[in-house]
């Protein structure tokens, strides 16, 4: 078997492309024909150079090596570029529709034909095993890294004021949460020398105890810093369930709006803002 399918790689490799094609699911918007076509060159190059009777058995062969560090490339590859599970798959399944499709073309004994087959079949599947493995992993690590850059642009420190800073924060705040806000608001206090930090909680859907209990540590950590700790968007049905949860923010200032929490901050600096009356082509306007 591993004679016949040396002899026949270029047939092989014509016959995968032709299934590859042929599938209505192909993704020529992520991928090149060339592209796929060198692939695929290169991994029939590599299973079918180093496939013999005694390794056809155990796909953690060392003669597989190189088989198996093309199909982790690829995986990972597609899962970056945004193929499904389904369409990586179908690479490889592909790939074993050709192998079985050339063998059976051979003049051989059926029992011997059907003895092959399933040796190779059980190959191939491992392949596909492995090849579903890396792609989850490449997908997971996708994941993580989108969450991580979400949760940066979903926690940005904004200052607003010389020695004022203020972060909106949008979303339920969870404990990973929490210690990035208090990350990047104590970093920024340090970098500006602020002294008056807002935490905005309009954005907060929802406040219970854990989410009380995370902005208390926030707050907590402000104060070490040497910085006053202001939290605004406290809507009527959170300061309800605040109250309802018997949570004391007694120590903690507090504003129903962010443009309240300014004022405030204003004050607490003895800065005043005022409307200035400017006079253009003889009208007078408000600014």
């Amino acid at each position: 078997m591993a004679h016949t399918l040396n002899n026949k790689k270029s047939e092989i490799l014509e016959l995968w492309m032709k299934n590859q094609l042929a599938d209505s699911g192909l993704r020529d918007d992520l991928i090149s024909n060339k592209d796929l076509r060198v692939q695929s060159e290169e991994l029939v190059n590599a299973l079918i150079t180093n496939l013999n009777d005694n390794n056809i058995n155990n796909s953690q062969s060392p003669d597989f090596d190189k088989v198996t560090e093309l199909l982790g490339g690829i995986s990972i590859s597609r899962a970056r570029q945004g193929f499904s599970p389904r369409e990586t798959g179908n690479f490889i399944l592909t790939l074993k529709e050709a192998l079985l499709e050339i063998l059976r073309q051979e003049p051989s004994d059926v029992n011997v034909l059907f003895e092959e087959s399933l040796k190779l079949s059980r190959l191939l599947d491992n392949f596909t095993i492995l090849t579903f493995e890396t792609f989850i992993k490449g997908r997971e690590e996708v994941i993580l890294r989108q969450t991580d850059e979400i949760t940066d642009i979903s926690t940005p420190v904004i200052k607003v004021w010389d020695g004022i800073l203020a972060m909106p924060i949008i979303g339920t705040l969870d404990s990973a949460r929490t210690q990035v806000v208090m990350e990047n608001l104590l970093q920024k206090i340090v970098e500006t020398g602020s002294s008056i930090a807002i935490l905005d909680i309009s954005g907060v859907p929802a406040v219970d105890s854990l989410v009380a209990q995370h902005l208390l540590k926030t707050v907590s950590a402000t104060r070490l810093m040497g910085a006053d700790c202001i939290i605004s968007g406290i809507r009527p049905e959170i300061a309800q369930t605040i109250v309802h949860l018997g949570i004391d923010l007694s120590q903690i200032i507090t504003k129903a709006s962010l443009a309240g929490a300014l004022q405030y901050a204003f004050k607490s600096l003895r800065l005043e803002v005022k409307r200035s009356a400017l006079e253009v082509n003889g009208i007078a306007n408000i600014q």
